[in-house]
């Protein structure tokens, strides 16, 4: 099945909706056991992807003129001995449960840690000079415990933590960086469903099986890098005689301080380390211009999932079909399409399917510090993560497109694919510091993701905000993320061709793509 293309797209070569078929059925079948990093059904599908490249007559960009770029990590499962315990001044201690009341992960990559501190309420842990914001206000953390919300401050203010958008001060991981940084021994992020954008269970199905990280490079670590669930954090305030829902307002506020509580986490993590090494898989066709050919465009897809969890009753395959095998069919997609086209671009074009996305981007922090050619050389990255092959879209998300100088192409790309740009769906979910394109932005490269909006041909948009709603609550990092014979593909290949269109044209363009002013990222590019 070929999709149809516009006038202006005609001397390209044209995406194959069957072709990605093929390939998110195979990457996200059984025998890929859920593409787990460290494990066998991983190392299948980078293999087959490393394969792909080379039947269409790329040249590899790994490692030691390989297709693959080694990332070495170590792998963690938090074990069921792992305790924590609520320690009041006075009263009885209460014990929480594994999986139930809280999940965690020792950072510092230690089989055993003893953790017994006082817990600090701290807000959202959030320091934020720019918007004259400080939660910590001096407050030392070495040797104790951060409790604290996910999300940032509820804004409406465009010009004050972005609004409903989410900024990365609101995602998980900049608090345990940050509170690490200042000395904490470990971290309690408060979990609700309504800040988080995601229900307990993904969590739960995301921290309570292995986890990798890489490996270790002098950064300050937790200890026991943790979730808790709402109701667990009620008891927990409630022993120090405080509201939580009181405690969240309170939390609104630029006059916040910390407040220590008069409980202590007794905590014993028991972890079993596995090192291992993973592989990014990289390749590259040349530009055609002598000097813009030392210059890139990135495009980047993750291949991992979350592999198989033998505790888990009934199906234990995580098979990852639209997350992101999707993606995998699209990059590679791309890639042949590029091979096959009979004349390059000016600036050479990178396709990357990264590793460890599911656990915490990975693959993409490790190519973004050791590109094969130098960050500031790559002038945009586009990212394909987890689209949905429900039929023909009629909208286009781009979120974070209009933070570079690459936009207005964007805005014309899509007027000659009949796309109309959706702002994004859920602003608050912070889907921007999600995904791959992410860890690119950080070291200072132009990037955003592709996807599709939630206006479907022959469906209103209340039927593709139903289908994605049933994806997040149903299918999203569950066993239940299959390949399905009654998939449409083609609004994939829809997707495919307008990324080509959009690399090709930040390919063959005279200046390079770069940050607006004053974006956050803006620095990073100008080192």
């Amino acid at each position: 099945m070929l999709v149809a293309i516009s006038a202006a797209q005609q001397n390209v070569p044209t995406a194959n909706a069957e072709n990605i078929r093929a390939t998110v059925k195979y990457l996200s079948s059984d025998a890929l056991e859920g593409r787990g990093m460290g494990q066998p059904g991983g190392e299948l599908a980078a293999d087959y992807i490393g394969k792909q490249f080379a039947s269409y007559g790329l040249q590899p960009a790994g490692d030691n003129g390989t297709f693959f770029q080694s990332v070495s990590m170590v792998a963690i499962k938090t074990l069921p001995d792992t305790t924590f315990q609520l320690v009041p001044a006075t009263g009885a201690p209460l014990n929480l449960t594994l999986l139930d009341d809280f999940v965690t992960n020792n950072e510092a990559q230690k089989e055993i840690s003893d953790i017994d501190a006082p817990i600090v309420f701290i807000g959202y842990g959030i320091t934020a000079p720019e918007y004259k914001w400080d939660d910590y206000k001096g407050q030392d953390l070495k040797g104790k415990v951060a409790l604290l919300f996910v999300n940032e401050p509820v804004s409406d203010d465009p010009n004050f933590f972005k609004g409903p958008a989410l900024t990365y001060y609101g995602r998980w991981t900049y608090k345990l960086e940050e509170t690490a940084r200042r000395g904490a021994v470990a971290t309690l992020i408060i979990h609700r469903t309504d800040l988080a954008s995601y229900p307990w269970e993904v969590v739960r199905n995301s921290w309570g099986n292995e986890k990798s990280y890489l490996q270790l490079d002098g950064t300050p670590k937790l200890q026991a890098a943790s979730w808790i669930s709402t109701d667990t954090a009620k008891k927990l305030v409630h022993m120090a005689g405080l509201d939580l829902d009181q405690l969240f307002q309170q939390s609104q506020s630029r006059d916040f301080k910390p407040i220590p509580l008069d409980v202590k986490l007794k905590a014993h993590v028991v972890s079993r380390l596995r090192p291992f090494v993973s592989r990014n898989v990289v390749a590259t066709r040349p530009g055609s211009d002598a000097t813009l050919k030392n210059e890139a465009v990135l495009f980047t897809a993750h291949y991992d999932h979350l592999g198989i969890d033998t505790s888990r009753k009934g199906d234990q395959i995580y098979n990852g079909a639209v997350d992101n095998a999707t993606g995998c069919g699209i990059l590679l997609e791309l890639a042949r399409m590029s091979a096959s086209a009979k004349d390059a671009p000016p600036r050479s074009m990178i396709f990357a399917a990264v590793t460890a996305e599911e656990q915490g981007l990975l693959g993409s922090e490790y190519f973004g510090k050791h590109p094969f050619i130098p960050a500031s050389k790559i002038t945009l990255d586009l990212n394909f993560d987890a689209l949905a092959p429900i039929g023909e879209p009629q909208e286009v998300e781009v979120s974070g497109a209009e933070r570079t100088t690459f936009y207005p192409v964007v805005e014309a790309t899509a007027k000659e694919f009949g796309l109309a740009i959706r702002p994004d769906a859920q602003p608050g979910a912070g889907h921007y510091y999600r995904s791959d394109h992410f860890s690119l932005a950080r070291v200072g490269i132009p990037s955003f993701s592709i996807d599709e909006g939630q206006l479907f041909a022959g469906h209103d948009a209340a039927w593709g905000a139903a289908q994605a709603k049933d994806y997040v609550e149903n299918h999203y990092h569950q066993p239940s993320d299959e390949y399905r014979a009654d998939w449409n593909f083609k609004g994939l290949a829809k997707m495919t061709q307008f990324g080509y269109a959009l690399g090709i044209k930040a390919a063959t363009q005279p200046a390079e793509v770069q940050w607006q002013p004053g974006d956050e990222f803006e620095p990073a590019r100008k080192k």
